[in-house]
């Protein structure tokens, strides 16, 4: 089988021709990569999915607040909320968004978490693979599965671009992580090959610009709340895909149109905190006091 996965369109080819689906194409490259087998592979994925689970735990029972002081107590403001009043979205709603915040808190308190694809968008993929397990009573090989398939996405766009509001904006990290959780999300809920390249597409074209503007230089403000944010438009993607909604720009276009884009930002919004948020009046005042 040709492991040579740098864009979406061979990636569905190969499905296709190989009858496989995205996370048995994906296992087996990351096991001929490493001179490895599939099962070492699928217990380092399973190792990371233990950690996401760790985070969530430990951030829903902590309020302890990061070096800042800027944040770390959102999480059980959020949980307090819906047990005076349900979510309008109902249960799952409330898992996601309570678990991207404490996954982000427990990184600001400098505790474990998988950077997925990247420290300041931890939240993303672990909320919305961990709740939609719970909510559908995954086994551990579903999760490794769901898990294996959102990494299958950050590998193709990876390719072409860096994971790094530095690079391309906070399009490339949270973006890039709502994406991978669409697919996961596809995955989970039973779709097809197509659907899940559909559903990460779909979620990374409709974010398209996203600025990284950090207050004072920090994953904080508003790094924070827009992985709950781009969390849940993750599972918008994941719906619209679910139904046959294509997007008609192709996989592969999406991406190069998200390259440009990053190229043509200004440098004031990749993480300088010279641009945006970080050089409003209060976040000014923010910054001078940490």
């Amino acid at each position: 089988m040709d492991f040579s996965l740098n864009t979406f369109e061979k990636l569905l080819n190969i499905c296709e021709s190989n009858n496989k689906k995205i996370y048995e194409v994906m296992q087996e490259k990351e096991a001929y990569d490493f001179e490895t087998d599939v099962k070492s592979v699928r217990e380092r994925v399973k190792k990371n999915i233990e950690a996401m689970k760790s985070a969530i735990k430990n951030g829903m029972n902590s309020n302890e607040k990061s070096y800042s002081g800027l944040c770390g107590d959102d999480c059980i403001k959020l949980q307090e909320k819906y047990k005076k009043e349900k979510a309008i979205f109902g249960k799952i709603y409330e898992k996601i968004t309570t678990y991207a915040l404490a996954t982000m808190e427990e990184n600001l308190r400098m505790n474990k978490i998988v950077a997925c694809p990247t420290a300041g968008s931890c939240g993303i993929v672990p909320a919305v693979i961990i709740a939609l397990s719970e909510e559908k009573g995954l086994s551990n090989e579903e999760e490794i599965n769901a898990l294996i398939t959102a990494g299958t996405i950050g590998y193709i766009i990876s390719g072409r671009v860096a994971m790094a509001g530095a690079v391309a904006g906070c399009q490339a990290e949270c973006g890039v992580a709502s994406a991978m959780s669409a697919a996961a999300a596809v995955e989970i809920m039973g779709g097809n090959e197509k659907q899940k390249v559909n559903a990460a597409i779909l979620a990374l074209k409709n974010i398209l610009g996203l600025t990284c503007d950090p207050v004072g230089g920090l994953v904080e403000i508003p790094c924070v709340k827009r992985n709950v944010f781009l969390a849940i438009h993750a599972i918008t993607g994941a719906e619209l895909a679910l139904a046959d909604i294509e997007s008609k720009i192709p996989a592969d276009e999406v991406v190069d149109a998200m390259v440009q884009t990053g190229q043509l930002m200004s440098p004031l919004l990749k993480e300088t905190s010279q641009g945006g948020l970080a050089v409003t009046k209060n976040g000014i005042l923010i910054s001078s006091k940490l």
